[in-house]
């Protein structure tokens, strides 16, 4: 069903209704049904299976139906609220079009509720966007301004995926998929990075890059956008915002379209120097950070420290730290939401130690992740490094066959597991067993495993004392590791 903006239904908050959300087991989707509940609304949902999210739901008192059937649209809703993985071919979804129900996706939802709020942070960008959303989120809680918040994974400090303030602060993800976030209304824009990912959306980079330059016009005139000069021409994303902007950049951590670019001196030589950046980076023994700030030519008083490993967090961190400079929270703040910030869910997550080997899990799922996952990885203790690796949609995989066998192969042992669907069919023309033939068409030690079992049975045969496991990928492959530990 699709609605012109003069039709598009608008969620009065001081009018509660009944809202039903397709998918309500989904990250964002329960945030949303949990923030409409707390503003009084009635909300219902539907999910093809419980999950500990939807066990949440239903004991605040949230219905949730687990077959998703024409019947559970009843005469009561009021407007039914559904996200990128339904089609119209859901029997829920074909009920509401034959009802003439109005009908929300998800982010135009997140965008009606970010109107709400004074200031309203997003956090865009290819990669990182839920670490860099948390840290954002443990600055606005060390600085006490009581924030509501929506991050795309489980974040310790608030218990789950969504927290519900009493301020004018909002802070969220803002996804490029689909051009979603072109539906959102922020008044304080992040850019973190910008490639090729969700091809199975768009055509090429160049129309990623548009999608964020939208994005960025979106901001109003007395709002501010934080964007990483790391990213080739960045000047062509800020050009039609109206908005103040902001610069980032790490000179040794530049993108690869700058590797030819570097002075005498091996910087990177930017179109201007970035306003934010760091110098006299030292990591410790398990890859985390500590760093100095250089913010327009001087050097910040004092030192930053990370909780979470690798260089692309001190990227990541000083994103943030403009964005405390922005707030006026002042650099005691910032270290102190950087002291409480040890990561969020899967995101370089230790799970815990098994026949002497560490078990890692990591959200990596895009060639770029994977590598920095890998380089964060180097920079911890082992004796040798296993990856089991599950691979998130055909679409994904397909595009990037060749990038995912160059990265993984930087790995001493890599296991595949098949490839997650997630919101795909599979047609037959790509399969883990082609990353495995392409490692080991290079003389990498690479495994086809097939089920998280047989991963599971490899992983106790050969893991040794002292070496690192990584499951990784945005599927479920976090699983492994719950397994093993529970043995």
């Amino acid at each position: 069903m699709s609605n012109s903006s003069s039709d598009i239904f608008k969620i009065d908050l001081t009018t509660p209704v009944h809202a039903h959300f397709i998918g309500i087991g989904g990250v964002s989707m329960n945030g949303l049904a949990i923030f409409l509940r707390d503003a009084g609304f009635t909300v219902s949902g539907s999910d093809r299976t419980a999950s500990d999210i939807t066990d949440r739901l239903e004991k605040i008192g949230i219905k949730v139906a687990y077959q998703q059937v024409a019947e559970n649209i009843t005469d009561d809703i009021d407007v039914v609220i559904y996200n990128a993985a339904i089609h119209p071919d859901n029997p829920e979804y074909a009920e509401c079009v034959r009802r003439g129900l109005p009908m929300l996706d998800r982010a135009e939802l997140v965008g009606q509720v970010m109107r709400n709020y004074k200031t309203a942070v997003a956090v865009s960008g290819t990669h990182g966007k839920t670490t860099t959303t948390s840290l954002a989120s443990h600055l606005f809680l060390a600085a006490d301004t009581d924030p509501t918040i929506s991050v795309g994974g489980i974040l310790p400090a608030i218990g789950g995926t969504i927290r519900i303030g009493r301020s004018d602060n909002f802070i969220t993800e803002a996804c490029e998929y689909t051009n979603s976030f072109l539906k959102f209304a922020p008044t304080i824009g992040i850019i973190l990075n910008i490639e090729e990912d969700h091809m199975d959306f768009f055509h090429n980079l160049d129309e990623i890059r548009d999608s964020f330059r939208r994005f960025a016009a979106l901001l109003p005139e007395d709002g501010t956008l934080i964007i990483n000069a790391d990213i080739d021409d960045y000047s062509e994303i800020t050009a039609d915002t109206r908005a103040k902007v902001i610069t980032y950049g790490l000179p040794e951590f530049g993108s690869k379209g700058k590797e030819n670019d570097k002075s005498d001196a091996g910087t990177f030589i930017y179109e201007k120097t970035p306003d934010y950046t760091a110098c006299d980076i030292t990591f410790d023994e398990s890859g985390c950070a500590t760093f100095s700030v250089i913010k327009n030519g001087e050097k910040k008083p004092g030192t930053f420290t990370l909780k979470i490993p690798g260089m692309h967090n001190v990227s990541n961190a000083l994103s943030v730290i403009a964005l405390s400079d922005v707030m006026g929270f002042g650099d005691d703040t910032m270290r102190k939401a950087m002291e409480g910030f040890t990561g969020a869910n899967r995101r370089f997550q230790y799970k815990g130690k098994l026949n002497g080997f560490t078990i890692i899990d990591d959200f990596a799922h895009h060639p770029t992740e994977i590598k920095t996952t890998l380089d964060s990885a180097e920079r911890y203790p082992h004796r040798e490094l296993w990856i089991v690796f599950q691979p998130h949609t055909y679409s994904r995989t397909k595009a990037f066959l060749n990038e995912f066998a160059d990265v993984l192969g930087k790995a001493d042992h890599v296991i595949l597991v098949d490839i997650y669907a997630a919101r795909e069919p599979d047609l037959g023309d790509i399969s883990s067993k082609d990353i495995v033939s392409l490692l080991q068409k290079n003389d990498k030690d690479a495994i086809y495993a097939g089920t998280f079992e047989n991963a599971e049975k490899i992983i106790l045969k050969n893991l040794q004392e002292n070496d690192l496991l990584i499951t990784m990928g945005a599927g479920n492959v976090g699983e492994i590791g719950n397994k093993l530990l529970e043995q």
